[in-house]
């Protein structure tokens, strides 16, 4: 197999080049070069994915049996269209990392591959889009689902989108799971969003790479939601952060009632916690029957905390600092209760 992988220096793809060269593939990548470091033994192209020139020059170096592409999140949908139309002579497949988001339901209601997506034209500017008074839809939304028909329409039945809900693991950018980890180790009365036996439904970024990989090298076609399919309880997951951390301290299960009137921003100040029931209901039966395997939770918090306490240190990105909620706030809820 001959892929190339947009993006491939951090986190998701990072770990999907890592994987393929461990499977004796040839692997491209193609990025701006200034975040993070390309992966010892790939053919890297720097460019940048919005210059037609800089795509021309990348698609002298194909073909490819597939593409992944890793890095949509921050660009448009007509700039996923030039990327696609730009490669479709050279690309055989096209792999596009999506997102849940891009649900008409997502959060509130419970989705499976087939429900409704929002509505976006394949080459919408970075303005098409609203995000909703309770913050549903997004823009963002908005702009992954036009990302999807920009690779649908170029690609066809040559085209897979994975959609994953929360990617966890080892060299996270985002902070939750470090976020968690850094809280447990710490200790005392730990303010936890109740009910305690909620469960949530991360992914292991090794899973998705694997899984991406996968659908890359098959004849598939269409959308993956991938989520985990078991999934663990709240509080088997800050069971497992206090138990990696040896942390002495002592979820407090505060009503999500409390939590609100306090003004605690939810998915952020409580990482992974959202009140919304569809939150964490999204059916990835037909990935699993595609070939999806994905290792316990607590796997994962073991690995990353390995990770982080090894002097980990994550590619900077802007959305570290929204993650955890300040040590007086938190003080200032328990001391309520």
């Amino acid at each position: 197999m001959r892929i190339l992988v947009i993006g491939g220096t951090w986190f998701l793809g990072k770990n999907i080049a890592e994987a393929a060269l461990s499977k004796g593939w040839s692997v491209t990548t193609f990025n701006r070069g200034r975040s993070g470091q390309d992966v010892e033994g790939v053919e890297t192209v720097h460019g940048d994915r919005t210059a037609r020139n800089d795509l021309n020059r990348l698609a002298q170096q194909g073909p490819w049996d597939a593409v992944i592409d890793t890095s949509s999140s921050d660009f448009p949908p007509r700039d996923i269209l030039l990327a696609t139309t730009t490669l479709r002579a050279v690309a055989r497949r096209w792999v596009h990392i999506s997102t849940v988001s891009v649900y008409q339901g997502w959060p509130h209601q419970p989705l499976t591959d087939t429900s409704p997506r929002l509505d976006c034209p394949p080459d919408a500017d970075e303005t098409y889009g609203y995000t909703g008074g309770d913050g549903s839809p997004t823009v963002y939304g908005f702009q992954k689902a036009g990302g999807e028909r920009a690779v649908a329409e170029t690609f066809g039945d040559a085209a897979v989108f994975l959609r994953p809900g929360v990617i966890l693991g080892p060299e996270e950018y985002v902070g939750r799971l470090p976020w968690w980890l850094e809280r447990a180790k710490r200790g005392g009365r730990i303010v936890a969003p109740a009910p305690a036996e909620q469960r949530i439904q991360p992914v292991d970024v090794r899973d998705v790479a694997d899984f991406a990989l996968s659908m890359a090298a098959s004849s598939a076609s269409g959308g993956y939601n991938v989520t985990h399919p078991e999934g663990i309880s709240f509080r088997a997951f800050l069971e497992a952060c206090l138990n990696e951390t040896g942390g002495a301290g002592a979820p407090v299960w505060v009503d999500p009632a409390v939590l609100v009137e306090q003004g605690v921003k939810q998915w952020t100040e409580l990482p992974l916690w959202r009140t919304q029931a569809g939150v964490w209901s999204v059916d990835s039966g037909r990935a699993v029957a595609a070939g999806l395997r994905c290792r316990p939770i607590t796997d994962t918090i073991r690995d990353t905390w390995r990770w982080w306490a090894g002097d980990g240190r994550p590619v900077h990105h802007p959305r570290w600092e929204e993650h955890g909620i300040a040590p007086d706030k938190e003080a200032k809820i328990l001391a309520s209760l």
